[in-house]
């Protein structure tokens, strides 16, 4: 399994964008937009990529990654 694999990536619609917003949690906030939700899962994927790329690159640890249980775990703390 590759580095990327192991974060969530969500893609959701949103009313008040009226697009697909794409995000990792883990890594940044924010991410990409657009109207195909398949297209912004694909952007997504690239951007988490090179984000892991920029992480190893200046010598920094990468965030720890949820796995689904701790994922939902950290999502019920905030609601």
């Amino acid at each position: 399994m590759n580095e990327e694999a192991r974060y969530v990536k969500l893609v959701e619609w949103s009313d008040e964008d009226g697009c697909f917003i794409g995000s990792c949690p883990e890594l940044f906030y924010g991410g990409c937009h657009g109207d195909n939700e398949r297209e912004v899962f694909d952007e997504l994927c690239q951007i988490v990529e090179q984000t892991i790329k920029l992480y190893q690159q200046d010598g920094k640890p990468l965030p720890s990654p949820l796995s689904g249980r701790e994922f939902v775990n950290a999502l019920q703390k905030i609601a």
